[in-house]
């Protein structure tokens, strides 16, 4: 009986219960409260984070994570990047042998600086049975659970695990490309959001179509420099997980990151508009944890700077593209 587990039940999660279930007998969703899964429980949908989605009839939800865990050969992790660490800690405790771990949560974690998968192989340690596995791409929640066409990458360091993941986790509506390329994967997933922060901001201020493209491309840029300075390969950020999520995730009306640069574009706090949010917009997170490496690693990062300087310091944001514009002219 082939088991899947997914921890995590916001609106990634669900979406990828929904969408997957097909491809297992069974499929475990594991809540943070005891509420959260008795609602879902209760209404056979997350009303919550992704209302309109009924749940198929072979997956259950609970908040207990070790009867979550329990038997499943793939274990997906979808929560916030804040949460990992700890919620990684508790699944240590419960992982069956030769489970397969895959990490669909984007972003840096602040302090240690590490990728999704490090936190993972840090926090497992040898209780993993093969390298973290990295799901991303350019998805939204929404079209994912009503099963429109999406197609992601799946990287891991042993070609023969992402080739097998790769192999059962595919539909006829998600379709997955593997790469053994985790580094430019991660760090794609994780600073489209921060750019995607900066091409709300643009649309928040009025600003038409020449601005955000310059943004778009100027920030792929930023990315695939820090990419490659911590190991990965520019092609990668070519790809679905570098230009394809960039794309998405600046210019869909679905993009909760793109939500907050607009919102800030129109005068409110970075306060105000996380307040008014239910779901994670990881971009103002990762954002600090990007200045951080640049910094670390010496590498320039000028749309990154700024978006910092915007999200901490209070930046005025119209100053910020000034500063943007005017910087010494150089060489693309």
């Amino acid at each position: 009986m082939r088991r899947l587990a997914i921890v995590g039940a916001g609106s990634w999660g669900t979406a990828l219960a929904i969408a997957l279930a097909p491809r297992f007998d069974a499929v475990s969703l594991w809540a943070r409260t005891p509420e959260g899964a008795r609602q879902i429980t209760v209404a056979r949908e997350n009303r919550r984070y992704l209302p309109g989605f009924p749940l198929p009839g072979n997956v259950d939800v609970s908040n207990n994570l070790c009867g979550t865990l329990q038997g499943a050969h793939f274990v997906l992790t979808a929560i916030p990047s804040k949460y990992l660490r700890s919620v990684a800690a508790q699944i240590r405790e419960c992982l069956k042998p030769g489970a397969i771990v895959i990490s669909a949560t984007k972003g840096i974690e602040e302090g240690t600086l590490l990728r999704m998968s490090a936190v993972l192989a840090d926090a497992l340690g040898d209780r993993l049975a093969a390298p973290v596995v990295v799901l991303s791409g350019p998805t939204f929640a929404r079209e994912v659970a009503a099963g429109e066409p999406a197609a992601v990458v799946v990287a891991c360091e042993d070609r023969v695990v992402a080739d097998n993941a790769q192999r059962f986790i595919s539909t006829s509506n998600f379709r997955l490309y593997t790469s053994e390329d985790v580094i430019g994967v991660e760090v794609g997933a994780a600073l489209k959001n921060v750019i995607a922060i900066g091409a709300g901001v643009c649309c928040g201020l009025g600003l038409g179509g020449n601005s955000v493209a310059a943004l778009v491309t100027r920030g792929l840029a930023e990315i695939t420099r820090l990419a490659v300075a911590m190991g990965g390969q520019p092609r990668t950020l070519a790809g679905l997980a570098g230009l394809g999520d960039l794309v998405l995730t600046t210019t869909g009306g679905l993009s909760r990151n793109r939500f907050v640069g607009l919102e800030l574009g129109r005068g409110k706090s970075l306060g105000q508009v996380l307040a008014d949010m239910t779901m994670v917009a990881e971009g103002v997170p990762t954002c600090r944890a990007a200045y951080a490496l640049s910094e670390r690693l010496d590498i320039d990062l000028p749309i990154i700077n700024q978006m910092n300087e915007i999200l901490y310091k209070n930046k005025d944001v119209r100053e910020a593209i000034r500063e943007l514009m005017e910087r010494p002219l150089t060489r693309e």
